[in-house]
């Protein structure tokens, strides 16, 4: 039997914040064209206004967040009547986290669930979970992401270069022999992330208290953190490998195992007339293949300066999302934003481009291990969580940048 699913009605929080960001919007570009109106007139803007324009964008981006999160709020599944029940693993693991016993972990049938080790106890399938679930919401490149789990401490993943012959031939001619495919082997290896949060005996003691729904918060941030920053920028030395740290070259030139790129032709900024033109160029850098799910990256100062470009007709090449659940977009892409982007400076790659879905993958290796210590910090009691968590670019064709320089 199939269950009817129906689309859930926005909440009376979800439309206020709506409103707020289409009002705020507005008011945006209000001040935004007073401000191009009197450096077109004077070839400078009132610095009042400069200022209220940038108050109005500070608000702007707030309110866009404020959706965005109540939108992934309402997007969250709930509970199935047949979950309430609490599985005999999620008992043993429940009771060890309260109080420190481990022998109905070794009792419990599902032994990986509770292997013993100096780096302590195996968490169940639901701790991982919640805490998967909550870190894509928290990390903006692991929700945009390709994500894959493995046993292993590297997975390996062979890729295609192409070079593969192929032709037509009549039913009864003879096939000749074709070239074989190149190939090339990535290795992603995982590294150990860890978190410590501490918490007192009162709250071990609360039964009503979702302790894995605690641990999983209180690590979301601390891993959100230095995941969000090693999917960029990270060197792949006990760490993932970020998409900015491999070669970069010009996007004409660029060959495989390069991130290609598009100049702006200005050092530190984009071209001074028509700017939005350079946007359009990284745009069309990749393949049709990979523009139909891309998406911008950049952080929020970046998109405050993209926020007041125009096309040739005069209309805003960034806009705000009219619907519940949508995602603001820049010439019709969705924008991602990463705070751990560069900002806008002599050299920088400041803007990526592209289907991270097939461009980027990151690499979970299952199980999340949490040691109990009720020793190191009386009163608290300090729960030391380590997961392994690998990344690097899986397709160098997916993902283009945008470099503010002259060439």
């Amino acid at each position: 039997m199939t269950k009817e699913t129906k689309m859930a009605v926005p909440s009376a929080e979800t439309r206020a914040a709506l409103s707020e960001v289409l009002c705020a919007f507005e008011a945006f570009k209000d001040a935004n064209d007073r401000r191009l109106g009197e450096i077109e007139a004077k070839r400078a803007a009132d610095p009042l206004l400069e200022e209220k324009l940038a108050r109005i964008d500070a608000a702007l981006n707030t309110a866009q967040s404020r959706l965005d999160r109540l939108s992934l709020d309402a997007g969250r599944p709930g509970l199935e009547a047949g979950q309430a029940g609490i599985s005999e693993a999620k008992a043993a693991w429940d009771g060890f986290m309260r109080t420190g016993q481990t022998h109905k972990l070794a009792e419990c049938k599902s032994l990986s669930v509770g292997t013993p080790g100096d780096g302590g106890y195996v968490a169940p399938a639901e701790t991982q979970a919640a805490i998967d679930r909550l870190l894509t919401e928290a990390s903006p490149i692991r929700a945009i992401a390709g994500v894959r789990q493995t046993t292993a401490n590297v997975f390996k993943k062979p890729v295609s270069l192409g070079g593969a012959a192929s032709g037509w031939v009549a039913e009864s001619a003879e096939r000749p022999e074709t070239d074989s495919p190149g190939l090339d082997l990535l290795d992603f290896p995982t590294a150990e992330l860890y978190a410590m949060p501490a918490a007192t005996t009162a709250l071990l003691d609360d039964a009503l208290v979702d302790i894995d729904l605690w641990l999983a918060e209180e690590v979301r941030d601390v891993f959100a953190a230095q995941e969000s920053a090693a999917f960029v920028n990270g060197n792949g030395t006990n760490k993932p490998k970020g998409f900015l740290a491999y070669t970069k070259t010009a996007d004409a030139s660029a060959v495989w195992g390069e991130i290609g790129y598009v100049a702006t032709g200005v050092d530190g900024d984009f071209a001074a007339s028509d700017p939005a033109d350079d946007l359009i160029d990284l745009i069309y850098a990749p393949k049709p293949g990979y523009r139909a799910n891309a998406r911008f990256v950049m952080n929020r100062r970046t998109v405050s300066t993209v926020r007041k470009f125009k096309d040739s007709n005069g209309d805003y090449i960034w806009r705000p999302s009219l619907t519940e659940g949508g995602q603001a977009t820049l010439l019709g892409y969705p924008v991602t934003e990463a705070e751990d982007m560069p900002d806008i400076g002599s050299d920088s790659f400041a803007i990526a481009f592209g289907d991270f879905g097939k461009g980027y993958l990151i690499v979970d290796r299952q199980g999340v291990q949490v040691l109990r210590d009720p020793y190191s910090a009386k009163p608290y009691v300090l729960f030391y969580t380590t997961k392994r968590v690998g990344g690097g670019v899986q397709n160098f064709d997916a993902i283009k940048l945008m470099k503010f320089g002259e060439s």
